[in-house]
């Protein structure tokens, strides 16, 4: 390994602690953060400077693992590692965490077991995942409770890679969980994930994914039900070449004093033609002080494009309850089947089997919401 690159991450996490001291803890005055105030909920005690940890269960074969507290990295690690930490958040993990993990697919490897990794504990933790070219991964992301924690996470999808990727976050209410994921697709690559998400004081995972190559897609889904907790997840998609294509489906269910927020912003960038993205977003309110903010946001530079977004907020239709009532189901039933259809088409964006997980996730906050 050359110098150049020896030197390469520490002077990444000296520009990552630059950038964070310039900009401070995001606050509602920040438009990005504006739903998600992570200055007045962490308050007077911040974010310390620990670091949290990451547990990989069974590690498939296929797939290389370097523990990120090790000297002499290898040469992928020190090419991708903190290559990415351009938001905020991200500089912070970066700047603070002494640790974390880097996870390499080699180039045609189809590994057919899913990688489980958890993070675990409170602190600030990095993780690095690479997939080579045409190889293809399931990866199953768990995040534990704590008071704190702060991940940063890049992803790297080199041409003709595929990566189905599925989050789960417990519900936790006093927990403040923050996730910045970074990805760069390459040319034929594909990105598939779904975001379950149930709530903490606050609990939000950004993504930046950038479609570089021709190609290159990115195919995002989620659901949130959440009750007296706040669940927000922010997504920024860059078609930067032509022929790309994203698509994002979010649905989310809050009552109580819940609070549920969808932040998607679609760059295509000039001579990006032939890029086709579309976005929707919908959530209910199952009381009077529920919230939900969805803004979905279009930013095109290229003539040849289609794009497409929507949001709705609203209450279960009382047409749809009249007719289940009129047929002998009871209210509490007929709810609950009505909720269900309205998450329905979202979780059926997972997988099998890791469809029936997310749906066991949900039966059980939904019937929280009682």
């Amino acid at each position: 390994m050359s110098s150049a690159v020896a030197r390469a991450i520490p002077e990444r996490r000296a520009a990552a602690k630059q950038r964070f001291d310039a900009r401070g803890l995001p606050h509602r005055r920040i438009e990005e953060w504006k739903y998600s105030d992570l200055k007045a909920v962490l308050g007077e005690q911040g974010m310390g400077a620990v670091t949290a940890e990451w547990l990989i269960g069974n590690l498939p074969q296929g797939v290389e693992v370097f523990d990120l507290t090790q000297p002499n990295p290898p040469a992928w690690v020190a090419a991708h590692f903190g290559a990415k930490a351009d938001n905020v958040m991200s500089a912070a993990s970066l700047a603070q965490s002494a640790g974390g993990v880097a996870l390499r697919v080699p180039a045609g490897e189809a590994v057919e077991a899913p990688l489980q990794l958890d993070f675990t504990g409170p602190g600030h933790v990095r993780g690095l995942l690479v997939l080579e070219e045409g190889a293809s991964l399931t990866f199953i992301e768990g995040v534990g409770p704590c008071d704190f924690r702060n991940v940063g996470f890049e992803i790297v999808l080199s041409p003709k890679a595929a990566l189905n990727h599925v989050r789960l976050s417990p519900a936790a209410p006093e927990t403040v969980l923050v996730e910045e994921i970074a990805l760069s697709v390459a040319a034929g690559a594909e990105y598939r994930a779904h975001f379950a998400n149930f709530g903490g004081k606050l609990s939000r995972v950004a993504l930046e994914i950038a479609l570089e190559g021709e190609g290159a897609s990115a195919h995002l889904s989620g659901v949130s039900v959440v009750k007296d907790a706040h669940a927000d997840v922010t997504s920024h998609v860059v078609h930067a070449v032509a022929n790309t294509q994203s698509t994002q489906l979010f649905k989310h269910v809050a009552g109580g004093r819940g609070r549920a927020v969808y932040q998607g912003k679609v760059t295509v960038a000039a001579g990006a033609d032939g890029s086709d993205s579309r976005q929707t977003a919908k959530a209910l309110l199952l009381g009077d002080v529920a919230e939900a903010d969805l803004k979905p946001e279009l930013e095109i530079f290229a003539d040849d494009v289609k794009c497409a977004h929507g949001a709705a907020v609203g209450d279960l239709e009382a047409e749809q309850m009249f007719y289940l009532r009129a047929r002998g189901i009871p209210e509490a039933e007929a709810r609950r089947l009505l909720l269900h259809a309205f998450l329905e088409d979202a979780i059926g964006e997972v997988a099998e089997p890791h469809r029936a997980t997310v749906r066991d996730a949900v039966n059980a906050a939904l019937g929280g919401l009682a």
